[in-house]
């Protein structure tokens, strides 16, 4: 398993998780509150947390499952809900986000 992690600045971390956590529901296994998601993709995990300034998001991969394409497809997606704050920034890192 190889994990990855994001900190994107967003005052609407939460309303991204939802929207993203609901879009996904009907392809995969998704469990959300307002502050907190998880999406388990079967190649990997998708784990969301909303604060008042920021959404983390972190991936939890399978070996051999591409972590780029992972990596551009989330942040695409969540970019594509907050059109109206412009891009937001994902600097990936490995490892979990404390």
């Amino acid at each position: 398993m190889t994990s990855y992690s994001a900190r994107v600045p967003t005052a609407n971390g939460s309303r991204y998780l939802q929207q993203l956590c609901k879009h996904w529901s009907h392809r995969f296994d998704v469990d959300f509150t307002s502050d907190r998601g998880v999406v388990d993709a079967g190649f990997g995990k998708l784990m969301l947390v909303a604060s008042d300034d920021s959404l983390t998001v972190s991936c939890d991969l399978a070996e051999g499952a591409d972590a780029s394409k992972m990596q551009q497809v989330v942040a695409d997606h969540i970019n594509r809900f907050a059109f109206r704050e412009g891009e937001l920034e994902f600097d990936w890192k490995a490892g979990r986000v404390a």
